[in-house]
């Protein structure tokens, strides 16, 4: 006989709902792990139901160790910006993060394949899978960043998690340290300086600014010297160095540095959904797959 405690306990164990379990109990006569077994199944065709739904909202989330000498940016992302507030999700987010910080994936894929250091028995993956079920919102790891370093990582979160960013400094303050990560925050630089800057990126922009140079009515070899000036505004604009410093646009970050005796060995800047499609919202679609 399956009883209503059964039902009940089946149902604190897994998350999923009463009637779902009372049939797995009876389909299984009474054996638990047969019954989780089966909802995880299942659970597993609900979350395939979902997996070509767009997940492009979500968390940016950072973990730096006590010691801060390992930190992690990471993007999860889900379908709407309700269920990125769900606690089950945060605490999902949060748990990968330090898995990562502690186990040092290669990739997404490899992390996905580790066994979960917060769920005995399951991998990352099949723990993924099962909040898909549970929430019910497709979900997908998308990317992180680990960096270990030799002086210290900070990190910034900006608006609950829409922008995450990582720092690795060398040498320099905790003060220095947050305004280089507000920095990059607000001014979203692409390269920390000139020397990461691909080659093929400097020479398209500089034929295009000798372009625009010659369009004006400029000889060739005025225009030449025209883009030489011209290309340091754009290094001003993309490289973190050479960035007029937020708090005071009389500094670059370069020369803020300096007089703190600071140095940046890297950084990560992550913002939630950037570069994916976004779900457009038809409240009267939904409720007309909701009435069948």
């Amino acid at each position: 006989m399956i009883t209503a405690g059964l039902v009940k306990d089946l149902r604190d164990k897994t998350g999923a709902g009463m009637m779902d379990c009372k049939k797995v109990l009876t389909e299984t006569n009474g054996d638990m792990e047969k019954a989780m077994d089966l909802l995880r199944e299942r659970g597993i065709a609900k979350a395939a139901k979902k997996s070509d739904r767009i997940a492009a909202e979500g968390l940016v989330y950072c973990y730096v160790s006590d010691d801060k000498k390992v930190g992690v940016v990471l993007e999860v992302n889900i379908e709407t910006d309700f269920a990125a507030k769900n606690e089950e999700f945060k605490t999902f987010v949060a748990d990968l993060a330090v898995q990562v910080a502690d186990k040092n994936p290669a990739n997404v894929e490899e992390l996905e394949n580790q066994p979960f250091d917060k769920e005995a028995g399951k991998t990352v993956k099949e723990v993924l899978t099962d909040k898909i079920a549970t929430i019910g919102e497709n979900m997908s790891i998308r990317r992180f960043e680990r960096f270990e370093s030799n002086g210290a990582v900070t990190s910034y979160i900006h608006g609950n998690g829409k922008i995450g960013v990582l720092v690795d400094l060398e040498t320099g303050s905790e003060e220095v340290a947050k305004d280089v990560c507000m920095q990059i925050a607000a001014a979203k630089p692409e390269y920390l300086d000139r020397e990461a800057v691909p080659a093929d990126v400097v020479e398209k922009e500089m034929e295009m600014l000798k372009a625009q140079a010659m369009n004006e009515g400029k000889p060739a070899e005025i225009a030449e010297k025209m883009v030489q000036g011209r290309i340091g505004k754009y290094y001003g604009e993309i490289c973190l160095l050479e960035q007029d410093f937020v708090k005071n646009p009389d500094v670059k970050v370069n020369d803020l540095l300096k007089e703190n005796s600071a140095k940046v060995v890297r950084y990560a800047r992550y913002e939630k959904g950037e570069g994916l499609a976004k779900r457009e919202e038809n409240f009267a679609e939904e409720v007309a797959k909701q009435m069948g």
